[in-house]
Formats: structure tokens, sequence, C-alpha cells
């Protein structure tokens, strides 16, 4: 197939093109480089792409709120299929730039939504979030826990499923959503928790937590996430379908930088500091639907993929670390 990438130097988006691109697909990424995290690792992101192809593979620089070009993307190319992972990221900035987020975010998707139904595309898979829940009225969240988004981000990412609901409803593209649960593993944004953690326990240094830690989090690693948006390219019947995409386990932050700290093999204490607004307090995913729709089965619990993040840091600590202390 011929398939778009949006968000496609980010941590989810490729990753996702990697496996499209060794599975022999034709893949054009398209990313506006925001800097929100340090761009030498959006350039790292592309460089693996390009390691494993240059005539299937095609990087366009530019921003999904671009309406020329888009345009000029679907009309050049005879795209099938759309993954679309570009978002402006960050739930705590959000508070600060509403307007922002929202330009991007919604317009920015209305925008791909609308020229790719217009150029026959069949199926577009669009990335949400859990942050779409709020507080939880019962955990394990599924599908039908009510929406309360506590952010613009959390706003923005509810607002594009339902405007692919109506898309899928009124016009001839098939849309699905997939709500991810803190994505995580190699090559994951730098300022993350793991990666934070991780990194001050290798440099001798307390891992920092905000609030009293015993916040808890679904954490899904990024091979999980891949697979499910894989099933999606021939899975039949999940038209305007909404699902959990997380690890069906959880850990708290405490025990979370416990585990670094033992895996590392630091000798140091966990510290704690004031709390932050719009964070959730818990998530915790029911992935059962996921499962019957496309046969999402996560194989990595937390414990095991922070161990193999650790050790992928520890083998690329001389370029990743960096990007991790500015």
């Amino acid at each position: 197939m011929e398939i778009l990438v949006t968000g496609g130097a980010g941590f989810i988006g490729s990753n996702l093109t990697e496996r499209l691109l060794k599975e022999g697909h034709e893949v054009v990424a398209l990313d506006n480089l925001d800097p929100y995290y340090d761009l030498r690792l959006k350039e790292v992101n592309l460089q693996r792409c390009r390691d494993i192809t240059t005539d299937r593979f095609e990087f366009v620089e530019g921003s999904i709120k671009d309406e020329d070009l888009v345009d000029d993307i679907f009309a050049d190319r005879s795209i099938e299929v759309v993954f679309h992972k570009a978002a402006k990221a960050g739930v705590r900035p959000s508070v600060e730039a509403p307007r922002e987020y929202n330009e991007n975010n919604v317009t920015g998707l209305i925008n791909v939504l609308k020229t790719a139904n217009d150029n026959g595309v069949e199926r577009l898979i669009n990335a949400s979030s859990s942050s779409v829940y709020g507080i939880p009225e019962y955990l394990p969240y599924d599908e039908e826990h009510p929406n309360s988004p506590k952010s613009p981000y959390a706003v923005t990412k509810l607002a594009n499923e339902h405007y692919c609901n109506v898309f899928n409803d009124l016009y001839n593209i098939s849309t699905i959503n997939l709500r991810y649960f803190t994505v995580y593993g190699p090559r994951m944004r730098p300022n993350m928790a793991i990666s934070n953690f991780v990194s001050r326990c290798l440099n001798g240094e307390p891992p920092v937590i905000y609030g009293d830690g015993e916040q808890t989090r679904d954490f899904t690693y990024i091979d999980d996430v891949v697979d499910a948006n894989l099933e999606l390219l021939d899975s039949s019947d999940v038209d305007g379908e909404t699902m959990n995409i997380g690890s069906t386990d959880r850990i708290s932050i405490r025990e979370l930088a416990e585990y670094v700290v033992e895996y590392t093999g630091s000798d140091i204490d966990v510290i704690y500091e004031e709390g932050k607004d719009a964070d959730a307090r818990h998530t915790h995913a029911d992935v059962s639907k996921a499962s019957e729709c496309i046969g999402y089965d996560p194989n990595v619990n937390i414990r095991e993929g922070v161990s193999a993040f650790i050790d992928w840091y520890r083998g690329n600590r001389n370029w990743y670390e960096p990007l991790v202390l500015e």
C-alpha cells in the first residue's frame, strides 16, 4: 500500500513507519518538526527509516494546518490509508496555550480528514488518548466510561474523535480512533517520567516524583501500539470504532521509580515534589474491545518494558542522554 503517516518523525509515527517499510509498504511521513523536544531525536527517527529504504520512504516537512501542502501530498500520490499521529503534545503546556492546541490538533485533523476523503482514501486511523476520560468513575476504563477531559489537550483529542466519527458516518472514508495509554519505549520523548527516572539514576541523582507517588499509570510498550495499528490495515467490520490501546497492567509512580532504582543498581532514595495541575490521578485500560475487534494482545508488561528501555538507554546513552538532560 501507499500510506501517509502524519507525525511521522515522532515517537509513535516513526516506529510505525519503520514497521510499514519493513513489510514492503510505501510511506510518506509528514511532520512539522515542532521543537517541543530536541529535534535531534526526530532526526534519528527519520534516519532509521531512510536506512531501511529510500525508494519507498519520503519525508515531507510541513504542518497538517497547511491546506495547500496537504492537498499536494494527496494529489501527487495514490494514498490508500492514513495513520494520523500528528498532534501538538503535552497536557501541562496546553493549559497555557489552548488556542494553539486547538488550531493545530483539531483544525489540522479536519484538514487531513477532508482532503483524504476528497481523494478516495479508504481508511484513517486516528491517534487519541486516555486523557479523554478525565477523572475515573471506575477502573479499568472501558470505552463506555464517561468522557470528562481536564486539559485543553484532552479536549482536542475528544473533539478529534467526534470529527472522525462524523466523517465515518457522513462521508466515504472509514475512521477508527485508538485511545493510547502512556506509550513508552526506546526513542521515547526525552521529557517523560521513565526517561527522566533512568537518566537521574544512571547519573547518581534521585528520581523526582511530583505528588505522593501513589498515582498510577497504564504504560503501553511501543511495539504493542504498532501491532495494534498494523492490524487495522486490513481488519474489517471496525469502521467508526473507538478502542483502548493499553497494557492491561498498571503501576504506581512510586513503584516505577523504585524499580528503575533497583534495575539500574543505584543506591539512592526517591524524592518528592509538589504535584502538577491537569495530570490524571489514575489510568488503567480495559482492552477487551480491541481484543475482540482486532485481536489486540499486549505482550510486554511494565517491568519487562522498562528493563528493555534501560538496556537500550545504556547502549544509546552518548546521544540520547543529552536530550533528556536539556
